[in-house]
């Protein structure tokens, strides 16, 4: 994917006001839009105008864009940082790409979760309750296996007096259930937008996310692992211990004959929560060093006394037989 340099398409500064930018797009619209346009590529020249417009003319998204975009240049090879967007305060409770469908994958990547809301404004004396806000957080694993409190800062777009967005910070002490999934939303009555004419505020709705952990990786409730085990563990069998995301330590049987890849299961182990995930680990066989005088004898005797042993040929018939 390739960087849209939205500032460059409508030909303003990066610290262009609001008012600046419109004027570009109007200007822009008069010189491209198919129905008056001469210009042989109109009608592409239209869409990439309305395009950075519509990034460019909310605040939220410009603010967004601005910051992912910063040291980045036209056409050049583009990916999003992960979680680029954490931390950013929209309007609307569930983001739903109102326009990004209409736009390229590059606007759909940035802004297909970070809509605008309404922005209706309540005439004196009508009440009209609060907007509800929507924002991405990333947590750690341990916070969702204990449930814990923790501080959250989210930056939230606003334009100043001369009409060049600014970012605003605020910071919530938000409690985090023990079981949060990736994906579920942690609501926060009453912090979103102010209420008009007495109406209540609306609500915030955060968004949650994980950070890679060093060990695991999160399957919905399940916690997937790897298993490392020693070779004499594999072959024979053993219980080996595998320390849990709150420090404590499970015994798991690893059955005799295990191979790499085998998969091991251990029931409600897993996220916890009303039915809680399970804990499934992958096995993996580490071989000690045969720069290591002692594993090299053994390794020697081995291929000496076990020469009729073939991998490759007990491998082939493992995968005939589905193993």
């Amino acid at each position: 994917m390739q960087f849209k340099d939205y500032y460059q398409v409508l030909g303003v500064a990066r610290d262009a006001t609001a008012e600046a930018i419109k004027k570009a797009y109007r200007q822009a619209a008069r010189k491209f839009h198919p129905d008056v346009s001469k210009e042989p590529d109109a009608a592409t020249r239209m869409s990439e105008v309305n395009e950075a417009y519509a990034a460019l003319s909310d605040p939220e998204r410009r603010a967004a864009y601005d910051t992912v975009g910063r040291g980045r240049r036209q056409g050049e090879a583009f990916t999003p940082p992960p979680d680029w967007d954490a931390g950013f305060e929209f309007s609307g409770a569930g983001a739903d790409g109102r326009d990004a469908g209409e736009f390229s994958d590059f606007f759909a990547e940035l802004f297909g979760r970070a809509r605008p809301g309404a922005r209706g404004r309540a005439g004196a004396g009508v009440e009209m309750r609060g907007q509800d806000h929507h924002a991405k957080i990333v947590l750690d694993l341990e916070d969702a296996w204990r449930g814990a409190t923790r501080q959250v800062t989210l930056r939230s777009a606003q334009l100043d007096a001369q009409g060049r967005v600014s970012l605003q910070p605020r910071t919530l002490d938000v409690k985090i259930p023990a079981g949060v999934k990736p994906g579920q939303l942690i609501r926060l009555a009453g912090q979103g937008g102010a209420g008009h004419g007495g109406a209540p505020a609306g609500d915030l709705f955060l968004e949650v996310h994980f950070k890679p952990h060093p060990r695991f990786r999160i399957d919905g409730a399940h916690l997937v692992a790897d298993l490392p085990v020693a070779p004499w563990e594999a072959a024979l069998g053993a219980v080996v211990p595998v320390e849990l995301p709150d420090g404590s330590t499970l015994k798991v049987r690893v059955p005799a004959g295990a191979q790499s890849g085998r998969q091991l299961s251990v029931r409600g182990k897993g996220l916890p929560g009303a039915t809680p995930g399970d804990l499934e680990l992958l096995v993996r066989v580490v071989l000690p060093s045969a720069f290591d005088p002692r594993a090299r004898k053994l390794y020697e005797q081995m291929a000496a006394e076990l020469n009729d042993f073939d991998a490759r040929k007990v491998a082939a018939a493992e995968a005939a037989r589905g193993e």
